[in-house]
């Protein structure tokens, strides 16, 4: 649902030129746009590219590293056979609804979104209240609903309307074509009827082969490949449990009516996290502490189905204490990706925490939240971070029969009293003759409470009855001198169980353009030109070397200056075109680099420069050492700017627009 935006100094955030600046610099460009495009699909440029990379890197010691992960890169082509047995087959859709006279699709839960939320608009303009207008998205062929009827809505109804957004995300397809009858919704562009929600499944499906005879997938997720690679994983690890593995790559999904830009696409750079633990002990997480006291605005599931959007500021120890959240691992992840949220410069005023509800939460999740991020298109989901149980690893077990488990020495004997049965193979074979597999099949089958109480029936009666589907009557009878029941101790050294996962999964793309709505300004002297305000440690380009003039006693030191960022591992640009320094620094604030480097014939007298900071344009003046190293602190997070004004002497003047 949309929300008031502002820019980190206050102001009225303007997405347009925000997006402009992003096309306009080559963060990213529609991907083949010059035969007209593909709605869905962006190419990133070099900025963004580095942006990306950036994050990622920040991502990988913030995870892989800190918390000795295993990263796999396993292969985008999936079979058939695997994803249907993950169930990504059957039930990874959304809802769509077609208009039959036009031929238009919609996503049925984005539909009822924005027309109730237009009519909320309509709504507080007839009360004569503020309403901010949602953008249409430029690159998208058909147009949202943007026409807002100025009309007071019955009272009651406002309140209705808000309560069904705020619980959105927990309508099945029957229930979302009862919104749609209800509320008289329709095709936003022609008001023609539309048919009933059906199911549309995400998936790109292909041949793997020439032969067509192997259907396969473009993966929708990377999570598969390190369930079936988790034997291996578990013996590279020396068997040792809790581990986790990571992957980074490519995802697709064939999203139904892509729309705002960046944050719903087909194609997607996703980070995914398989945390395998022992399901006995709570799944209590060993660096728990760690982490107890940060504090995550909490929005639950019952505050939502009672269509109200109200978080709670709670500790996670005391959200996993209370319950709210089901576990201490589930916890800890949850705290530490708002630290890595915090890490490359998300606004933490614009960071909650939704726990999923009913309809929303897989079958076999015992616990997931959402990471949202608010953008001027609303909370928007770019973390998630789910309790996904044993499913995985249990339906890939019974499908291929692969030992996807732990086994481990106990630390002491276990002694364990069962009902044990025995069967005379050489008679049982003769007596059910081409039923005898079925047969004993059942038999083993039986639970411990029936084994009990048929033990005593063999006892009595000399025999036993048991069901077995598909032999005879479905009524066997199995004589005492071809089976024996008695209670035995067995003695256990060794424990087998199935790992549950906990799974924190990242939209890369989405955090990338949520991060620039956040840290996106303009300046009171000059509001047409925006300043992308990253923190040095994810800028996609650190330093702009600015030679002020094309002198060619200044051309040494563009070399020196270069080769010395190079070595410290800092990425520069040189600017030495005609403009002036202030302009020259102007269109790079555009790009987000954080640190400028002047070269002036002052240089070259005493081989000292000018380090400017990009937001606050304040400007130190030191030796060559001393600027390089102020700026990699600054790149490596160890210093701030406040540390380097502090230590290196002040100068003033040459910025000139």
């Amino acid at each position: 649902m949309a929300s008031t935006m502002t820019t980190k100094d206050g102001k009225p955030f303007d997405r347009s030129a925000l997006e402009g600046l992003m096309r306009r610099r080559l963060f990213y460009t529609p991907a083949f746009d010059i035969y007209g495009g593909v709605s869905g699909l962006y190419d990133y440029g070099p900025p963004g590219c580095a942006l990306t990379n950036n994050i990622v890197d920040i991502w990988r010691k913030h995870f892989v590293l800190k918390e000795n992960m295993l990263e796999v890169d396993c292969t985008m082509l999936t079979p058939y056979e695997v994803l249907k047995t993950s169930g990504h087959v059957d039930k990874f859709a959304d809802w769509m609804c077609k208009d039959p006279k036009t031929g238009e699709i919609f996503r049925a839960d984005h539909l009822v979104e924005e027309v109730l939320e237009a009519r909320l608009r309509g709504d507080k303009e007839a009360r004569g209240q503020k309403v901010e207008e949602k953008e249409d998205d430029p690159k998208k062929k058909k147009k949202k609903v943007k026409t807002i009827a100025v009309v007071k809505l019955d009272d009651g109804v406002a309140q209705e309307y808000e309560e069904v957004l705020a619980k959105i995300d927990n309508y099945n397809g029957e229930e979302l074509g009862g919104l749609m009858k209800k509320y008289d919704i329709r095709n936003p562009a022609n008001n023609g009827e539309l048919e009933p929600p059906v199911a549309f499944n995400l998936m790109f499906q292909t041949t793997i082969g020439p032969s067509a005879n192997a259907p396969g997938y473009l993966r929708p997720e990377t999570a598969q490949g390190q369930f079936l690679n988790f034997a291996k994983l578990l013996e590279f690890n020396q068997q040792s449990m809790p581990f986790a593995s990571a992957s980074i790559g490519k995802s697709f999904r064939n999203e139904i009516s892509p729309r705002a830009g960046l944050l719903r696409v087909r194609e997607f750079l996703m980070a995914e996290i398989e945390h395998f633990v022992d399901p006995e002990g709570g799944k209590k997480h060993p660096r728990f502490d760690e982490v107890k006291d940060v504090e995550l605005e909490l929005l639950n599931r019952e505050v939502q189905l009672a269509g109200k959007t109200q978080v709670e500021t709670t500790k996670i120890g005391k959200a996993v204490e209370t319950g709210l959240v089901d576990n201490e691992t589930l916890g800890y992840f949850l705290a530490r990706i708002q630290l890595f949220l915090l890490r490359i410069g998300v606004d933490k005023k614009k960071i909650r925490f939704r726990q999923h509800m009913a309809n929303e939460m897989a079958h076999y999740a015992a616990d997931c939240w959402d990471a949202e991020l608010l953008t001027s298109y609303g909370w928007i989901e770019c973390v998630g971070c789910a309790d996904r149980s044993a499913y995985d690893l249990t339906v890939h077990m019974k499908k291929t029969g692969a030992p996807l488990m732990v086994r481990e020495p106990r630390k002491e004997p276990l002694k364990i009293e069962e009902w044990q049965i025995d069967v005379e193979k050489k008679k049982f074979g003769p007596k059910f003759k081409k039923d005898g597999k079925t047969v004993e099949a059942a038999i083993e089958a039986l639970s411990q409470e029936l084994r009990e109480k048929l033990s005593l029936d063999l006892e009595k009666e000399g025999k036993i009855v048991i069901d077995v589907p598909g032999v005879g009557d479905g009524k066997v009878e199995v004589p005492k001198e071809l089976i024996t029941i008695e209670k035995r101790t067995r003695v256990e050294n060794t424990r087998e169980y199935t790992p549950n996962v906990i799974e924190p999964s990242f939209g890369i793309g989405r955090i990338v353009y949520a991060l620039c709505e956040h840290i996106y300004w303009t300046r009171e002297k000059d509001e047409a030109r925006g300043v992308l305000s990253f923190p040095p440690t994810v800028a996609p380009t650190k330093v702009l070397i600015v030679p002020l003039s094309s002198h060619t006693d200044f051309k040494p030191f563009v070399r020196t200056l270069g080769d010395k960022l190079q070595d410290i591992g800092v990425s520069s640009r040189v600017d030495d075109s005609g403009a002036s320094i202030g302009k020259r620094y102007s269109r790079n604030d555009e790009l987000g680099t954080p640190l400028g480097i002047t070269i002036d014939f002052q240089s070259v007298k005493d081989n000292t420069f000018t380090l400017r900071e990009r937001d606050s344009t304040d400007q130190v003046r030191a030796s060559l050492d001393e600027i390089c190293k102020a700026i990699s602190n600054l790149v490596n997070g160890t210093e701030q700017w406040a540390d380097i004004s502090a230590r290196l002497p002040k100068f003033e003047g040459q910025e000139v627009d």
